[in-house]
């Protein structure tokens, strides 16, 4: 529900993490490609009014999970007319019998979690017959499990490198534009770096950059969340997702009882001061 107020709390929370994304981009390592880190506001469960702040606010990203409410959402006759240069990412898993509508989708700018050559085919194929008119390329970004987790999508780790050859022979209507990953829930940073971003995705990307001969800052690794996207920016992350902290925490109105339901970001254990403290010094790999 949109209350009065609340424009001024986004802008605040808005601000608070460009500054924080910022920051953390000054901090990575002078070896890694530097390139300004896009920041997705997840505005999955929110109402309208809050992306067109956000908006207002000089956000131009905005990520959905669900099929269904993007396209709601991205149709909204209020945000067509009050965002005209909105940039609608779908970073939620992807079934290949709801290609077809959310494709149909307004201001459509990327698909983050294509998880297998089937699905890249599907993806292919209805944004050339939807699309027939324009010959711009669909960007497309490959999703890797790789935290190895049962409970997550994306493609098993070895088979990147062929599944990005794949859509970069095969896929000519979309624009290979990097890797993403979720990383493990719960990952304490007092530990040290984040193997899911540090060890798994920045090596994947890597490889693929050497295998197929492409330019390592033409690779984008979206990587990172509302709890950990500045560590993934100091270790390479070129998008972040961050939702709960600009809009707040999400509700799930249909769900038992009306009680919210965590998000995932939620899930994860809340770093302690300490572990926050140690991140700022964490040694970075360099390579």
């Amino acid at each position: 529900m949109w209350k009065i107020g609340m424009s001024e709390e986004i802008g605040k929370a808005l601000q608070s993490v460009v500054d924080r994304v910022n920051q953390a981009a000054a901090r990575r390592p002078k070896t890694l490609p530097a390139l300004p880190p896009r920041l997705v506001a997840v505005s999955k469960t929110k109402p309208p009014e809050m992306v067109i702040e956000a908006y207002r606010q000089g956000q131009r990203n905005f990520g959905e999970n669900y099929v269904n409410e993007l396209v709601e959402k991205a149709s909204n006759p209020q945000i067509l007319e009050s965002c005209p240069e909105i940039k609608w990412h779908f970073i939620g898993h992807l079934q290949k019998n709801n290609v077809n509508k959310l494709l149909g989708v307004p201001n459509l700018f990327m698909v983050e979690t294509v998880d297998s050559v089937k699905l890249a085919d599907k993806v292919n194929s209805s944004w050339q017959r939807l699309r027939a008119a324009s010959t711009q390329r669909l960007k497309v970004l490959v999703q890797i499990n790789t935290s190895g987790e049962q409970s997550k999508h994306g493609l098993p780790p070895e088979e990147t490198v062929n599944t990005v050859k794949h859509i970069l022979s095969k896929c000519t209507a979309l624009h290979f534009s990097g890797l993403m990953t979720i990383g493990r829930y719960g990952y304490n940073l007092s530990d040290g770096p984040n193997p899911d971003f540090q060890v798994m995705l920045l090596s994947r990307r890597q490889e693929v950059c050497d295998s197929l001969k492409l330019p390592l800052e033409e690779v984008e690794l979206s990587m990172g969340m509302s709890n950990d996207f500045e560590h993934a920016i100091e270790v390479g992350a070129t998008n972040v997702r961050v939702g709960s902290i600009i809009f707040g925490n999400r509700e799930y109105p249909n769900s038992a009882a009306n009680t919210p339901s965590p998000s995932p970001e939620k899930k994860s254990k809340v770093v302690s001061e300490e572990a926050a403290k140690k991140m700022e010094h964490l040694t970075v790999s360099e390579h």
